[in-house]
């Protein structure tokens, strides 16, 4: 452990200098807004990692300067320490499951402001960066804009010019009227069909 907080110092010298905001566009800090005197928890999964302890730390700026303070730690049985000049009485590091540890603040205040983050290691002592929070007491979260509903499709309108249609509407008005023709026509040869079958002294009575 005697190499680790001099990586964690470069990295958090790093993202303060590089600007928060890059990572919060990369996806790599999740942003929380806790109120005032409230309880916010933050989670340290292990995810594919057979981890054995969990690592906390925080990083502050102040004036310009970046502060890297050790938190605590936790293993598999649930024993626990914590940093130097940490309050004990309100922050609690705990193993959740098997496969995840929680670092628990009570009466949030602003002071919490900075970033967390969690180091787990494993049975071969290898260590790996996993988690990466923002805390922000008392900020009012930003507000998204309302999703926008999705119009529904109009269907389009076929009207047909005065002059021949080449797009297609002529078909509109061409079928209706072979229908009706071809209607006429069957009704016509019905009525032929009709006189055609009656007797010859009826037809001679429809002459006279």
């Amino acid at each position: 452990m005697t190499l680790l907080p001099l990586a964690w110092t470069l990295w958090t010298v790093s993202l303060w200098t590089s600007g928060s905001s890059q990572f919060l566009q990369h996806g790599h800090v999740t942003v929380f807004y806790p109120k005032i005197l409230s309880t916010e928890v933050i989670y340290c999964d292990c995810a594919n990692m057979s981890c054995v302890s969990v690592y906390w730390f925080r990083s502050i700026s102040k004036h310009s300067k970046v502060t890297l303070q050790f938190l605590g730690t936790c293993n598999n049985a649930g024993i626990d320490s914590y940093g130097d000049g940490l309050d004990k009485t309100r922050f609690k590091i705990s193993r959740k499951s098997s496969t995840s540890f929680t670092l628990r603040i009570t009466n949030v205040t602003e002071e919490d402001t900075g970033f967390y983050s969690c180091v787990l290691k494993d049975r071969k002592h290898a260590e790996s960066w996993k988690t990466v929070v923002h805390l922000q007491p008392g900020v009012n979260a930003p507000t998204l804009p309302p999703p926008t509903k999705r119009k529904p499709p109009v269907k389009p309108i076929c009207r047909c010019p005065k002059k021949k249609s080449q797009d297609g509407c002529g078909s509109l008005v061409f079928w209706p009227l072979v229908g009706l023709i071809a209607g006429l026509a069957v009704a016509l040869l019905c009525i032929l069909y009709y006189f055609s079958r009656l007797p010859k002294k009826c037809r001679h009575n429809f002459v006279k």
